[in-house]
């Protein structure tokens, strides 16, 4: 390859990159788990603790869920999946970056991608789960046309759930 560095791209999962990407999710929530206090004992369910091969490999074998890197020099720096809800919108999942990778726009063009592909799925709306708590996430979310529409406390986690969405395109207006 002589010397050249390769350009940053997003494209679909492989399903031997699962290990890969299970690690880049899992790093990226645990530093949302460090931040906030969660810890394995008090949320077993978080993101950072929970995610396995396991659960990666069942959502991209059974679900059928469409899984997307972002590949930087090569490596796999960032990643997210969209499943599809029986309300017939789309869910982005697991959207992470390693946290040496942060603030250079790569979240930023993963969701933009999310964007794009969801529209030729033909889905109109996009949703989104984040922690209530973390205000930063919530604002960035909001930058990116976002719009919060409530919050509900679970049990099984320390934190409130806060609940986002986007409308890609207003068909009735054509937009």
């Amino acid at each position: 390859m002589d010397g050249l560095i390769k350009e940053d791209q997003i494209r679909q999962m492989k399903a031997e990159e699962i290990p890969e990407c299970v690690n880049v999710i899992r790093s990226a929530f645990k530093t949302v788990a460090d931040e906030f206090g969660f810890t394995r004992e008090n949320a077993p369910r978080f993101t950072a603790f929970a995610m396995d091969d396991t659960r990666l490999r069942y959502q991209l074998l059974i679900e059928k869920r469409p899984m997307f890197v972002y590949l930087h020099e090569g490596k796999i720096v960032g990643y997210y999946s969209i499943a599809t809800l029986e309300n017939g919108n789309a869910e982005i999942n697991n959207l992470s970056v390693l946290p040496e990778f942060r603030h250079l726009g790569i979240g930023r063009k993963l969701v933009e991608d999310v964007f794009k592909r969801v529209e030729s799925m033909g889905i109109d709306k996009i949703e989104i789960g984040i922690v209530e708590e973390n205000v930063r996430l919530r604002k960035w979310y909001e930058m990116l046309g976002f719009v919060h529409t409530g919050c509900k406390k679970f049990d099984f986690f320390p934190f409130t759930c806060g609940y986002m969405e986007k409308t890609i395109k207003d068909r009735e207006c054509g937009i």
